[in-house]
């Protein structure tokens, strides 16, 4: 993949929310046929993981508490004044008054156990799939853990620490930091490029402010992409979109760049920002924003910015594996939709209750998108663009992410 060209302290809540597919994890010739590919729906506010099928009918296979040891970390940020200040901060903003038990998950090749990232506890945690119980925990530095990417040999696990303006990078099997890496302010959104050389992180700022005009757009800080050796985990490049859109006249547009998907020869990248009901597309080689698609807007939907969940108006993004069409995910708007990559023309709207997330089914054919104001997920057809099924999961759905468990797996007891 060709490298990119040209580019506060937090108010005591952290930037959240959710992007964009991504690999999943992958298995050995000798073991695959004793693992199921499965979807894995993180219900954030609940704590739990639903396990579902990966195609067709999304019937649920079971569920992980992925908090079994709650009263022990609770216990933690109850005696330490200032964990359970952040804690607190967590809940009463971007939590919208709920604690974030589950961020991001990511299965291990083996399919034997989830890696999880927890905001509210701060930390990732590996759980045995099989018995429930947690084989590792890796505490992040700062106080809130964030989005999560694992690398294309399904080995590596980047984390952002969204309070410290760093990515961990664990081994996903021991949890053992491998290296790590700055950021800009708040770090989101990761990704592994598909050759497993570079990482791409996203900075998207202070969300939880309510300082959304246009013209305080300074104070939500330093919003920028930032590339790094995923060996060395030395910094590449910068990218700093507020030039881009400066370049096409959308000076009032945010730069915070939100859930982000590759084109299949990762020669153009489709990002979303912030208050904003559409993507843009970049081209690596120019770079340049070449190509911008406004969607529409609810009539229902306040313009007002303060109202626009942790700053996302559209927050979720996949793509076809064939590059062919984008999904959608209209999060403020109430609707998924997917678009023709080439002429950007967007298909039905499919009402959708806050959705938050939009990946690929494991067949490839359909759109997953969360849908956290129905606690359910639903599959939109990418060929019709109509929706195929909605299934119900728990609190609060919000990361949805391929992986494998054992053929057999069943849901492991309390």
């Amino acid at each position: 993949m060709p490298v990119p060209g040209p580019r506060h302290l937090w108010a005591m809540a952290a930037a959240v929310v959710l992007t964009v597919t991504a690999p999943a994890t992958t298995a050995s010739a000798a073991d695959s046929a004793a693992l199921r590919e499965v979807l894995f729906v993180g219900n954030n506010w609940d704590g739990t993981a639903d396990v579902i099928k990966s195609s067709g009918d999304l019937a649920k296979i079971g569920r992980i508490n992925v908090i079994p040891d709650k009263d022990a970390r609770m216990a933690e940020i109850n005696a330490d004044p200032i964990k359970w200040i952040y804690f607190m901060a967590i809940r009463n903003s971007v939590g919208e008054g709920h604690d974030q038990f589950v961020d991001d998950m990511y299965s291990t090749p083996d399919g034997k156990s989830v890696v999880v990232s927890r905001p509210s506890f701060a930390d990732v945690v590996s759980i045995d799939l099989a018995t429930g119980n947690i084989n590792w925990r890796f505490k992040v530095s700062g106080y809130r853990a964030d989005h999560m990417a694992v690398s294309p040999d399904g080995t590596r696990v980047a984390v952002s620490a969204s309070t410290a303006n760093t990515v961990h990078v664990l081994n996903i099997n021991t949890g053992q930091q491998l290296g790590s890496f700055a950021t800009g302010d708040k770090p989101h959104e990761n990704i592994f490029t598909k050759d497993g050389k570079y990482i791409w992180n996203m900075a998207i700022g202070d969300v939880n402010t309510d300082s959304d005009a246009p013209w305080l757009d300074w104070t939500k800080g330093d919003r920028h992409i930032t590339v790094v050796d995923a060996t060395t985990y030395k910094q590449v490049k910068t990218i700093d979109m507020r030039d881009k859109l400066n370049a096409i006249g959308l000076t009032d547009y945010s730069d915070a760049v939100r859930p982000a998907v590759f084109s299949p020869d990762e020669s153009k990248l489709y990002f979303q920002v912030s208050f904003f009901n559409g993507f843009f597309e970049y081209d690596l080689a120019t770079d340049k924003i070449t190509r911008t698609k406004t969607l529409p807007k609810n009539p229902a939907t306040s313009d007002d910015r303060t109202t626009m969940v942790n700053d996302s108006r559209h927050h979720g993004l996949s793509m076809s594996p064939d590059g062919s069409k984008l999904c959608v995910a209209g999060t403020m708007d109430d609707y998924a939709t997917v678009v023709n990559r080439a002429t950007l023309q967007e298909g039905p709207l499919v009402t959708a209750s806050k959705p938050y997330w939009a990946t690929v089914s494991g067949d490839g054919k359909s759109c997953v998108v969360s849908e956290s104001g129905a606690d359910q997920v639903t599959a939109i057809d990418f060929a019709t663009g109509q929706k195929t099924v909605s299934v119900p999961v728990g609190d609060h759905p919000q990361r949805v992410r391929l992986g494998h468990v054992a053929a057999n797996w069943t849901s492991p007891s309390s």
